[in-house]
């Protein structure tokens, strides 16, 4: 019989073995394999009781936390969803997520003392959510309010709970809901895209697809040796976050929850827990070496990375001599987090660069396809990256139009990234297709002129667009200045045209931007993993801008 891929098995391995050891870390207070399965049993009878039942979208609006996997493990036991909502998400978004996702409950916590929760629930139109039924409260105190959205608030004690039965006083029964193939590939988490320009759309994931990548997580990458232990640093709300975990988990590696993430306090983690690997963003790690130390991390063993800026080699070339094992990787809500990683052996400007090798190995495959001809492309030839592998998305929450496109004939997903594979069978991502511009008869990846603008002493960073002049698309620029230069200049921005016409000489001509413009900030998305550059803004305000001058 084929394995059934319920998500709470991952663990039960060293529940079984190993059931004091600590699982879950948090402000130095462990958490066992025992105490956490214990939890997960008392949360899902007490879900229950509350009415939650199999089938139910439940929303989850908590940082990084022990009740927030509990609640994850817990909801998949009743076989009910989580809808894991961004904490970076205001008002509107909110709203939104709760409406579209059918959300029947709210769980969520007022007080954090980083995010004001109760501000921004004030904003959203309770008539708006019609599935809305219940809103269940952590951290509830004398202030906290008896009604909110119009419903009742029910104060969450359940860890508190040792009774394990549900409303109708029988148990849950754990064997049975680790044999179910039907609960294994029931939704168990939705989470959204970044949408930038149209609210976000909800990426449904099963048990089955979760659990088994967090093995090939584990075992594809290494997880679980000697004294190996990761930093929860990114919120668990997003794939990129709960991945890891979950990888970690399976593999029986110690995990280090920080609620918040900051630069210091998470360095200082890293120190004194020994951690051995963290993933995130390029600017987490810029925040994590602001300490001028030669060796700063000792221990740790794999900083796995998605650029957000363009200076991402840079990046690299300054930080692994100095004993930061970056590698860079690949993934999205569609394919997972972690769906890829660089080897640790590959020359500096290889392992940095996102995409790798998958960690399903011979399960996964990954293609490039000309987005002109629609055929696939010759190995280190750019196109749009197809892929297919057994822990895939299964569409997108009641939208089988977007579903539908957003497959291949023979179910690749098409991901909407430029990218290439090499001839070890590895891939590169270079950047989304949306962003790529044909410019002179050649796709060319924008990231390849912000590298050369960022290079320049005035610059900071830089954003490329393309938009149409005089009848061709031609890329412009939009680029932030640099402190130092800011400073030397007296805040006076030089000539455009100088940097424009410096960069000539190591751009071929059609690359060259015809305009530079210096700006204060790009417009941005938030997202679970940082801050996403909205080019379609940019090329909005460029247009404004040849316009107003034409």
């Amino acid at each position: 019989m084929s394995h059934p891929g319920t998500l709470c098995l991952i663990y039960q391995d060293h529940l079984a073995r190993t059931p004091d050891a600590a699982m879950l870390i948090q402000e130095s207070h462990p958490v066992t394999y025992k105490q956490f399965d214990q939890n997960v049993q008392t949360t899902a009878a007490w879900l229950h009781r509350q009415g939650i039942r199999s089938g139910d979208h439940v929303a989850v609006w908590l940082v990084n936390r022990t009740e927030w996997l509990v609640l994850l493990f817990s909801l998949a036991r009743i076989g009910a969803t989580l809808v894991a909502v961004n904490t970076k998400y205001r008002a509107h978004e909110l709203q939104y997520i709760l409406s579209h996702s059918q959300a029947t409950t709210l769980i969520l916590q007022l007080n954090f003392k980083k995010i004001d929760f109760a501000a921004i629930i004030k904003e959203v139109d309770p008539q708006s959510l019609k599935h809305l039924q219940r809103v269940i409260m952590l951290d509830a105190d004398s202030s906290t309010p008896i009604n909110l959205l119009d419903r009742p608030v029910i104060t969450f004690d359940a860890m508190t709970d040792d009774v394990t039965t549900n409303a109708s006083g029988s148990s849950l029964d754990f064997g049975a809901y680790a044999e179910s193939e039907t609960l294994a590939d029931q939704n168990i988490a939705f989470f959204t895209t970044s949408g930038t320009t149209k609210g976000p759309k909800l990426v449904m994931h099963t048990q089955r697809t979760l659990s088994e990548h967090a093995n090939h997580v584990a075992f594809g990458y290494g997880f679980g040796e000697a004294n190996d232990k990761i930093l929860a640093a990114l919120p668990l709300c997003g794939v990129f976050g709960l991945n890891s975990v979950l990888g970690a988990i399976a593999a029986g590696m110690p995990v280090v929850l920080m609620d918040f993430f900051e630069g210091n306090t998470a360095a200082a983690l890293i120190n004194s827990e020994k951690i051995t690997h963290v993933f995130g963003s390029d600017e987490m790690l810029r925040r994590l070496t602001e300490q001028q130390i030669p060796t700063p991390f000792p221990s740790l063993k794999t900083f796995g990375f998605a650029a957000f800026s363009p200076r991402f080699i840079d990046l690299a070339k300054a930080l692994i001599p100095r004993g930061i094992p970056m590698r860079g990787l690949y993934g999205s809500s569609e394919v997972m987090a972690l769906f890829s990683l660089q080897h640790a052996d590959m020359l500096i400007e290889e392992r940095a660069l996102g995409g790798g090798y998958p960690a399903a190995g011979a399960l996964a495959q990954v293609r490039a396809r000309d987005p002109d001809s629609g055929e696939l492309c010759s190995i280190g030839v750019s196109g749009e990256l197809e892929i297919h592998s057994p822990t895939l998305f299964k569409g997108y929450f009641n939208n089988p139009q977007a579903t539908l496109d957003a497959f291949t004939e023979d179910g690749f997903f098409k991901t909407g990234d430029l990218g290439y594979i090499r001839a070890d069978g590895s891939f590169v991502y270079q950047s989304r297709m949306g962003d790529t511009m044909r410019l002179g008869g050649f796709l060319v990846d924008p990231t390849e002129i912000e590298q050369v603008l960022a290079e320049q002493s005035e610059i900071k960073s830089a954003q490329v667009v393309g938009i149409e002049i005089k009848g061709q698309l031609r890329p412009v620029a939009f680029v932030i200045a640099s402190e130092s230069y800011s400073v030397h200049t007296n805040s006076e921005i030089s000539d455009p045209n100088v940097i424009l016409n410096r960069i000539s000489k190591q751009l071929a001509a059609f690359k060259v931007p015809t305009h530079l413009w210096f700006i204060d900030a790009f417009p941005a998305t938030a997202s679970a993993n940082g801050d996403k550059f909205q080019r379609v803004k940019l090329r909005e305000m460029a247009q404004q801008r040849i316009n107003t001058k034409q």
